[in-house]
């Protein structure tokens, strides 16, 4: 049962999408347990993406939760898609995602749980969010985050498997990007026919070797995960720049109260597809998310 809603965010009129299964007693979320009739989950987008997600990713995803019994909700946030208003980006989006909650929760009233998934800097935004603004006072019980955003620079709109960054990647992506290069018997071939360009990759190797402090971004995302009370599931597609990005903040000193944080968790899939568009990482993704909601 799929059915779309308008909810108001600051006098604009956003418009989401909830996906339930009517249950024999009429009751949205199901009859397929009580305790998922009681757990909800709200995808959140990332970049510029509309609610369907890239290649319609997010209503598939949203589609198959609902059939297990656990009402989804997504939407667009303030100018993007159907909704009005202005986009001004991932870290202005947290009164979208307030809104979007309380629509969630008014149009499914019995939901006691709700578990928040988001994507690359949709994933960051309710990293920062949920605990500094009070998310929790909402209701998200728990997050599921896939490939967070950590690089000092406003993100594009993500597609399949592609992430065009306005800012570089940090060193940790640059020398997992070069690292694969080097692996690939084809790149010999490439250095000595002179298809690869010797300056690029000598100041590619530059780059690489480098060794930043944190940013600003990935400072406020360390603190935030670090004072994290409830349980946070983080996804990455280990060839994923974005994601590759991610695991070398995670690894730097900034991330130590973080990786020591009980409530938190780190899986990984092999895979480089930003939005886990292929079957075994759609799979993967969908059991994932199975796994939060399921938890109490």
């Amino acid at each position: 049962m799929r059915q779309h809603l308008i909810f108001d965010c600051g006098g604009d009129m956003l418009v989401g999408t909830l996906d339930t299964v009517r249950g024999a007693d009429g009751d949205t979320g199901g009859d397929v347990g009580n305790n998922k009739a009681r757990a909800g989950l709200l995808i959140v987008s990332g970049g510029n993406e509309l609610r369907s997600g890239a290649y319609a990713g997010q209503a598939a995803i949203a589609a198959t939760i609902a059939a297990l019994g656990y009402p989804v909700f997504r939407y667009d946030r303030r100018g993007v898609g159907d909704s009005e208003g202005v986009n001004e980006g991932f870290e202005s989006s947290h009164d979208d995602i307030a809104a979007a909650l309380i629509a969630f929760r008014a149009a499914v009233p019995d939901m006691t749980r709700v578990v928040a998934f988001g994507n690359c800097d949709a994933a960051s935004a309710l990293v920062l969010f949920h605990h500094a603004l009070g998310f929790s006072a909402l209701g998200i019980d728990s997050l599921v985050l896939a490939n967070p955003w950590v690089i000092e620079a406003a993100s594009n709109e993500v597609t399949d498997d592609v992430t065009e960054l306005s800012g570089a990647p940090n060193a940790a992506a640059i020398r997992a990007r070069y690292w694969a290069r080097i692996k690939n018997p084809h790149s010999l071939v490439d250095l000595i026919s002179g298809k690869i360009d010797l300056k690029k990759l000598a100041s590619g190797l530059v780059k690489a070797a480098a060794k930043k402090p944190p940013s600003s971004l990935e400072i406020r995302i360390a603190t935030a995960l670090a004072s994290a009370r409830i349980n946070v599931k983080i996804l990455i597609a280990k060839r994923d720049t974005t994601a590759q990005a991610f695991i070398g903040a995670w690894s730097d000193h900034a991330f130590i109260a973080v990786r020591e944080n009980p409530c938190i968790t780190l899986h990984s899939i092999d895979s480089p597809s930003h939005s886990f568009a292929g079957a075994v990482e759609k799979a993967w993704l969908i059991d994932q998310i199975l796994g939060g909601l399921s938890q109490g």
